[in-house]
């Protein structure tokens, strides 16, 4: 768009000019954006924004045990999204990663919120993150992984969930150590640890501190062996879905709604991803 330079209103001054200028850049910058006939109709073709949530993450979505609502970073941008569309938000809950990874190109769902892979990414488009979270490992008192550095060595056993963020990088990464790969949740993290079968179960800090919880003795490692950064995956092929979704990811990081979420949520070690450029 072309833009004309116009003198500044007599009596302003140059400071002035200087001072409005920022204040209609400012107001411009805070304005969300409109979604487009073709964005609004590829993101609520049911008259609803259907968004994919993964039951299983707590960094994501978490279930009121009172009133069995949903709440969480998710819910959130969620809301906001579906505000914008002018329609109603439907929750589509799979228990764990695995699950909703199965339902690519089922059209069960209009967004969804999953962890960035290059994998899932031939499979669905993702906007830019936005949020990351530090990826560690739960031991025993038992273990003989110590720190996050000596986990990858012979006869070591980290289990992680199934086809998650965490079997997807350390199936690529792990030089020595096994993977074994089990259904996602706290009750799968913490038999596989009691049973003596793993070594160490792989996830999110945050999850892994619940865990630890429910198992006496055990501690959540300091460092990471990876970052998982968060985003909102589109199916392919929804161009004007998937442009949308970049700026709306964008913009809910600018204008604090993703800090503000991951704050409520008492989130540990999780973080608003940093502003990347527009691709």
């Amino acid at each position: 768009m072309t833009r004309t330079k116009e003198q500044p209103a007599s009596g302003l001054g140059t400071w002035g000019a200087i001072v409005l200028a920022l204040l209609l850049v400012a107001g411009c910058a805070s304005a969300p954006s409109v979604p487009s006939p073709a964005a609004r109709a590829e993101l609520a073709s049911t008259g609803k924004l259907r968004a994919g949530l993964i039951l299983s993450n707590q960094v994501l979505v978490t279930k009121d045990p009172g009133t069995g609502e949903l709440r969480g970073v998710t819910i959130n941008l969620g809301r906001a999204l579906a505000q914008r569309l002018g329609v109603p938000l439907e929750t589509v809950g799979y228990a764990n990663p695995a699950a909703l990874v199965k339902s690519f190109g089922a059209n069960e769902w209009d967004i969804a919120f999953l962890a960035f892979d290059a994998a899932r990414a031939q499979e669905v488009d993702f906007s830019p993150p936005y949020m990351e979270v530090d990826n560690t490992y739960l031991v025993t008192e038992k273990s003989s992984v110590g720190t996050v550095e000596l986990a990858d060595q012979v006869g070591v056993t980290i289990a992680v969930p199934e086809r998650s963020a965490p079997d997807l990088f350390l199936s690529r990464n792990l030089k020595s150590a096994k993977v074994m790969r089990v259904p996602g949740g706290a009750d799968a993290a913490i038999e596989v640890l009691k049973s003596g079968e793993a070594d160490a179960y792989a996830e999110n800090a945050h999850m892994l501190s619940l865990y630890a919880d429910r198992l006496p003795g055990a501690r959540v490692l300091e460092g990471h062996y990876t970052v998982i950064q968060h985003a909102i995956a589109t199916p392919k092929g929804k161009m004007a879905a998937s442009e949308y979704i970049k700026a709306f990811v964008q913009e809910a990081k600018a204008d604090g709604t993703v800090a503000e979420a991951i704050w409520a949520g008492g989130l540990r070690r999780t973080r608003v991803a940093p502003t990347s450029p527009m691709k």
